[in-house]
């Protein structure tokens, strides 16, 4: 008897839970959680397209020994600079 009662109360709670899921797969389907965009913002290359590179040679003085450094400098349309260190020659 306690079998029976206890197969028959398994079987019911799977037929009340499976209309659920069932609803929640339809809700997945209608409101992605994932949002996929192919190429890139257009705002991202106004960025760059507004700046000015420069480069620039110089010698330097360390201790003892004279270098050439060669500089490639970047001005950007806000004001800001960016300095990059191409190349150090050891000049004698």
């Amino acid at each position: 008897m306690k079998k029976t009662l206890g197969l028959i109360l398994t079987t019911l709670s799977f037929l009340f839970i499976s209309p659920d899921v069932s609803n929640r797969s339809n809700a997945v389907a209608a409101n992605p959680q994932i949002r996929v965009e192919i190429g890139q913002h257009r705002r991202w290359g106004d960025r760059y397209r507004n700046r000015r590179t420069y480069v620039q040679t110089r010698y330097v003085r360390r201790g003892w020994n004279t270098y050439r450094e060669t500089y490639q400098i970047t001005y950007f349309p806000n004001g800001r600079t960016q300095m990059t260190l191409l190349d150090r020659v050891r000049v004698s």
